[in-house]
């Protein structure tokens, strides 16, 4: 865990160390997540990834799985592969 110790700036602003920007790989323009813990007195800062509604299908959890799974069977060379469409209807017939 990295401890950082920054001031509350006018229009309650915080900056967040250089450092630790490229450390997290983030840019201008990123978006964060803030979770506030009342009980806790803490603040967790996440970077996130807004993805649009037309496409929150393909970043589900089973479908990641599958995503997953399917790169490692190609990498093991558990896929069939053929030369052309009309070779594949031909396996999928049979």
């Amino acid at each position: 865990m990295i401890q950082i110790i920054t001031q509350i700036r006018e229009k309650s602003q915080i900056t967040i160390p250089k450092d630790l920007i490229k450390k997290l790989n983030l840019k201008t323009g990123d978006n964060i997540d803030i979770d506030i813990d009342i009980e806790n007195d803490r603040i967790i800062i996440k970077p996130v990834v807004i993805i649009p509604k037309a496409q929150a299908w393909f970043w589900n959890k089973e479908w990641q799985q599958g995503e997953s799974q399917a790169e490692e069977d190609i990498e093991n060379g558990q896929v069939e592969r053929f030369n052309s469409t009309q070779e594949l209807f031909e396996d999928l017939d049979n």
